[in-house]
């Protein structure tokens, strides 16, 4: 295939990827000065005004609904000889596809992803539009400064639901594809979607996994990994029923009971090691629920103890780019002294540099061998802002025994690399007692500093972690400070 110099005014640099219906290449925009996909209409079909009519609905779709968990449209134009074409944002991760032809994810990483997933196909059900072809190819990741977005593409075979019918063409990938997909006389609606989902969870859970492949084990023989809750199976299960009436009613409610039974497996769990409620390494998401952590998250908890439906970003490895810092769903204030400027979750207690507070009793997923999410709380001026607001300093201080049960400080520390970012030379400090490894990242983007630090605590009795973004003006002097007024009871 002939490389073309130009479309429209973008320049082209190289192909990206080919299909029956499309080929995308990559460009240059001279006015963003910034990279883009460009998706350019199959010779061999722009002459058929159905195809045709469904490539410009995609782009028309994903330019109206414009959401960050979507592919964004920035403009669309017409080849020479009629074909054609769609500029949109470059997904710079590449694919799911491409990433399971490395291996399988960890569990808790697929949960998180699939929870993810879920969540970009609920926006496109409540705008009333069914996706119809949920595969390992149409997922992207793209990166930013806050972590990695998790994008649903591909929608050309999408329908809005008021028009989809038995007289529509059969669309979909086999192995995906809803059962109803292949009857001409049904009606396809968000329970086609459903069962995609489902066959994407087989996908990344299920036990009989090959190097390269893109389809999961055949309907009615699923065995899922060592390591997936019973709860999980019994939700992607339903989901793939081959009756649309036996499944969830839509994505958001498929992402509910999956969130549900992941904290339901949770709260019943034995200990540390069990499935989802086994900590994500550094190749895994962290949980958050705002511009996302690389490291703990303060988690809401209500009366049952499950952790909230939050956002995620992705890690380093496995999912994409580390991110930047450790946010998430915070508490109301924890115990803390106002006299004494101290701060106290469980064991952890917390000397509070003038002017700081703090929020947050718990982190999310971290769970200890009582099956209680384990101790943390966030310290800054403004702990609500610091999760949204890249100039507030601030710090997440977290404790876990099941942490320190899998690796020792000095790997907990390299499990959090921030890519974007310049990193200094891993330093050793002792203070109150306690031997810290500290790591210093400087970034051009989002908070300009951040220092990952992880010691064990007296007796063992878990790992501290400490995420801090200083003040313009504090280093190495104020973090270890705030690293001296962390003591443990």
């Amino acid at each position: 295939m002939t490389s073309p110099e130009r479309i429209g005014p973008y320049r082209i640099e190289r192909l990206l990827g080919a299909g029956s219906f499309a080929t995308v290449w990559l460009g240059h925009d001279p006015v963003l000065d910034d990279p883009v996909a460009i998706k350019v209409l199959a010779e061999n079909w722009y002459h058929d005004l159905r195809v045709r009519e469904r490539f410009l609905d995609e782009a028309r779709l994903l330019r109206r609904l414009d959401d960050e968990r979507l592919v964004r449209i920035h403009a669309v134009g017409e080849l020479d000889d009629g074909r054609p074409y769609s500029v949109m944002a470059l997904a710079d991760g590449g694919s799911l596809r491409d990433r399971l032809t490395a291996g399988p994810l960890p569990v808790p990483v697929a949960l998180d992803l699939l929870a993810e997933i879920a969540a970009g196909v609920a926006v496109l059900h409540r705008h009333g539009v069914v996706h119809r072809d949920l595969t390992p190819g149409n997922i992207l990741f793209r990166s930013h400064p806050d972590g990695e977005r998790v994008l649903v593409a591909d929608l050309g075979l999408a329908k809005a639901l008021a028009a989809a019918s038995g007289l529509t063409a059969r669309a979909g990938t086999p192995g995906y594809m809803a059962p109803e997909q292949d009857d001409p006389l049904a009606v396809v609606d968000t329970r086609a979607d459903v069962y995609g989902l489902g066959r994407l969870g087989v996908r990344l859970l299920g036990a009989a996994w090959r190097t390269g492949g893109d389809r999961p084990q055949p309907a009615g023989a699923v065995r899922f990994r060592e390591g997936v809750p019973p709860q999980v199976a019994d939700v992607l299960l339903r989901a793939t029923a081959p009756r649309p009436a036996d499944r969830h009613p839509d994505a958001e409610a498929f992402r509910a009971a999956l969130r549900h039974a992941a904290g339901s497996a949770c709260r019943s769990a034995p200990g540390p090691g069990s499935g989802w409620c086994e900590p994500a390494s550094g190749d895994g998401p962290a949980a958050s629920t705002s511009t996302s952590g690389s490291g703990g998250t303060p988690a809401r908890t209500g009366p049952s103890g499950a952790r909230p439906a939050g956002r995620r970003r992705f890690g380093a490895t496995a999912v994409g780019v580390a991110v930047l810092v450790a946010v998430g769903a915070l508490a109301g204030d924890t115990a803390a002294s106002r006299d004494s400027g101290t701060a106290t979750s469980g064991p952890i207690t917390v000397t509070l540099p003038s002017g700081w507070r703090a929020v947050g009793t718990a982190w999310a997923g971290q769970y200890g061998a009582d099956g209680r999410l384990e101790p943390a709380l966030v310290v800054s001026p403004d702990p609500h802002r610091w999760a949204h607001d890249p100039t507030v300093p601030g710090a997440f201080v977290g404790l876990s025994a099941s942490t320190a049960a899998r690796t020792t400080p000095a790997g907990f520390v390299a499990e959090r690399p921030h890519a974007a970012c310049a990193a200094a030379p891993v330093r050793h400090t002792r203070q109150a007692g306690v031997d810290w490894v500290v790591a210093r990242f400087t970034c051009d983007r989002g908070r300009p500093v951040v220092v990952e630090a992880a010691g064990l605590g007296p007796g063992r009795i878990g790992l501290i972690y400490v995420q801090v973004v200083p003040p313009p003006g504090g280093d190495v002097a104020f973090v270890d400070q705030l690293l001296a007024g962390v003591q443990l009871r």
